[in-house]
């Protein structure tokens, strides 16, 4: 039993073991409202491919459990990386309890799909180098101590998840926190996908840009002058590892 990620959408960002993995399975159970239906070209032939999106958890797990204990491999595959808002959890719960085993198989985050859209480094020596990973609370609650307000005060670059619908709270949030109005932002739709769209601004500008297009989910927000190339400006410094003045393990500085 296989938790996969099948990465952030395009087939050819998949790893070769998940390509391998999707290739020997009997049971293929993705998350067909993020994962593209062309990891069916990968399946052997007899094998069964199904979507999740319209079933529960229970549904979700009967099925696993009820392969696995017929001896069957099954893949159940994620969008991106299932450690990132993957959902797999309350799966690999369910999975323990059953006396089930399993493994997870990372895959590409389409946090790094987007920057590597956006030609951009999230860790700029001088500038940053931190990257938090999080959420505007919505259906979903966030615990307090980790409101965006309290991050923005890092002025680190924030990745934002299952956001972009809420562009003018996050906005509102993160200048509250303590970003300036001038701080780059990046809305990377889909990214990998055909229909990729990447909307750039400062953040008094992005809600509204934004908002004249369709994007209002399966997109990844960035923020932080990390992006300032994106702008127009260049900003940090360059990275010691290559300077010809600093020494590591592998060359002398002079």
């Amino acid at each position: 039993m296989y938790f996969l990620g099948a990465g952030p959408g395009a087939l050819d960002l998949l790893t070769v073991r998940a390509q391998r993995i999707l290739q020997e399975v009997d049971l293929i159970l993705y998350a067909d409202s993020l994962v593209s239906p062309e990891i069916a070209r990968l399946a052997k032939p007899g094998a069964d491919v199904l979507g999740s999106a319209s079933l529960t958890l229970e549904e979700i797990v009967a099925l696993m459990v009820g392969a696995a204990r017929a001896g069957k491999l099954v893949a159940r595959v994620h969008s991106g990386d299932p450690s990132i808002y993957g959902a797999i959890h309350e799966q690999a719960a369910a999975l323990r309890a059953a006396g089930v085993t399993y493994e997870v198989v990372p895959g590409v985050s389409s946090l790094f799909a987007a920057a590597a859209t956006l030609g951009v480094e999230l860790t700029v020596p001088g500038v940053t180098q931190t990257v938090i990973v999080t959420r505007a609370e919505g259906r979903t609650l966030v615990p307090e101590r980790e409101a965006l307000r309290s991050l923005a005060a890092h002025r680190a670059t924030i990745a934002l998840f299952l956001s972009v619908g809420m562009m003018e709270k996050v906005v509102g949030q993160l200048m509250e926190g303590g970003y300036p109005a001038s701080t780059p932002v990046a809305v990377v739709y889909r990214a990998s996908w055909p229909d990729q769209q990447t909307v750039v601004g400062t953040l008094s500008e992005i809600a509204p840009r934004v908002g004249k297009t369709k994007i209002d989910r399966q997109a990844i927000v960035l923020v932080g002058d990390a992006l300032g190339s994106l702008l127009g400006e260049e900003t940090g410094a360059a990275s010691q590892l290559y300077s010809s003045s600093f020494s590591h393990g592998y060359r002398e500085g002079k």
